[in-house]
């Protein structure tokens, strides 16, 4: 299994308020970032794999949502996640 528990607890530690904050924007662009990058590495793979390429825009969608949500609500905390995380828009 590629995201184990203790991988989990690991980014949201890392990006979260605290181990146990899995709820805040920031937690959630790092998860489905991580997920993300996995499963881009997949398809490079196995290019005809196309459930895995659909729930990968599905994925790229979701983090897109929260990325929005943060740029509306709080900037400083938006640039903040895309400088650490390495990702832009």
């Amino acid at each position: 299994m590629y995201l184990s528990p203790e991988k989990k607890r690991e980014i949201f530690e890392e990006h979260g308020i605290n181990a146990n904050d899995t709820g805040s924007p920031e937690s959630q662009i790092a998860l489905f970032t991580y997920r993300i990058k996995h499963l881009s590495e997949h398809l490079k793979q196995n290019r005809k794999d196309y459930n895995t390429e659909r729930a990968l825009v599905n994925l790229v969608g979701k983090r897109r949502d929260f990325l929005d949500y943060l740029i509306k609500t709080d900037i400083e905390r938006y640039r903040a996640i895309i400088a650490k995380l390495g990702i832009r828009k």
